[in-house]
């Protein structure tokens, strides 16, 4: 369980309007904070066109290194932490230049310029 990795994560249950379902997340906690089996992660679901606009959407392709399906984003706002218990599989990784696009997304939710 690495940063950068996306596991498919059952995110149920949830309350509100929080993400839910089993679905592909992507790690973004640090490797060298592994001190509680927990690791904060940043949701994946489908692509939609007006996602192009919301600035904490990071665009994902297809591809033999993250394994998805389909045109998907990561959603970093709806960053969480989460048991390692919930985590059941990895499918694969983004890149590192897809890392650096949800680091600065997660910039934005922050409001850190």
């Amino acid at each position: 369980m690495r940063q950068g990795e996306i596991w498919f994560v059952n995110l149920s249950p949830t309350i509100g309007a929080e993400i839910t379902k089993t679905r592909p997340c992507v790690i973004v906690s640090s490797n060298e904070i592994g001190i509680l089996p927990l690791k904060v992660i940043a949701p994946i679901t489908d692509f939609k066109t007006h996602y192009n606009s919301v600035p904490w959407m990071v665009e994902l392709f297809p591809d033999k290194i993250n394994n998805l399906s389909k045109k998907s984003v990561v959603d970093l706002f709806q960053l969480r932490s989460v048991s390692e218990a919930r985590l059941i599989r990895n499918i694969g990784k983004v890149t590192e230049e897809e890392f650096q696009k949800i680091l600065e997304a997660i910039k934005i939710v922050f409001g850190i310029y």
